[in-house]
């Protein structure tokens, strides 16, 4: 069987009797997903590969030790492993996760935009800049739940398992953290037609 048709579990199970394809195509097929919700937290390119690697290296102890028993769900359980070494790392860190602008790479900057003016370009940047700058306003729990859906593009229930909260806890997080947006931008508009 080709593995580009087998499912994750499949993969798994292959991997767990020796064939090493099958961790190989899992990380092909996931990575993006996984190395983006870590970047998207930690803000520094090395510091998300470093993560990354530590991530695949847990799930192989894991599986290797026979104590995978995540069936059929295996994405959110290695987002969950990566959620946890990013916690780990800024307790020892002694700070939070921060999203600034910096240097490498940037979510917005692989999203495809065509056509577009000099003028709409400038105005998409800024708006970015703005809403980069707002999301980094809001309480922790908030900023991560908004992260996690938008820019690693999990479900709900996804984010739930991973923070170990209840779907509905998860959705009132993301659905105040929205209304927050909201309000801060209105307040910035309100700002520059004062001004």
């Amino acid at each position: 069987m080709k593995l580009q048709v087998m499912n994750d579990q499949e993969l798994v199970h292959l991997y767990i009797t020796g064939q090493e394809t099958g961790l190989e195509e899992l990380v092909r097929r996931h990575k993006t997903k996984i190395y983006t919700s870590i970047y998207m937290l930690v803000k520094d390119q090395y510091l998300a590969e470093d993560i990354f690697q530590d991530t695949f290296i847990k799930v192989v102890n894991t599986l290797k030790a026979g104590k995978y028993n995540e069936e059929g769900k295996f994405v959110p359980w290695v987002l969950r492993i990566a959620h946890n070494l990013v916690i780990d790392h800024f307790r020892k860190e002694k700070r939070t996760p921060v999203i600034t602008s910096g240097d490498g790479f940037d979510i917005f900057d692989v999203l495809g935009f065509y056509d577009e003016s000099i003028e709409d370009k400038m105005i998409r940047n800024q708006t970015h800049k703005d809403l980069k700058t707002l999301i980094q306003l809001l309480p922790e729990e908030q900023k991560e739940v908004l992260i996690m859906r938008h820019y690693a593009d999990l479900s709900f229930k996804e984010i739930a398992d991973i923070t170990n909260v209840s779907i509905n806890t998860a959705l009132g997080r993301m659905r105040y953290a929205l209304n927050n947006l909201r309000k801060m931008m209105q307040t910035k508009e309100m700002s520059l037609k004062i001004n």
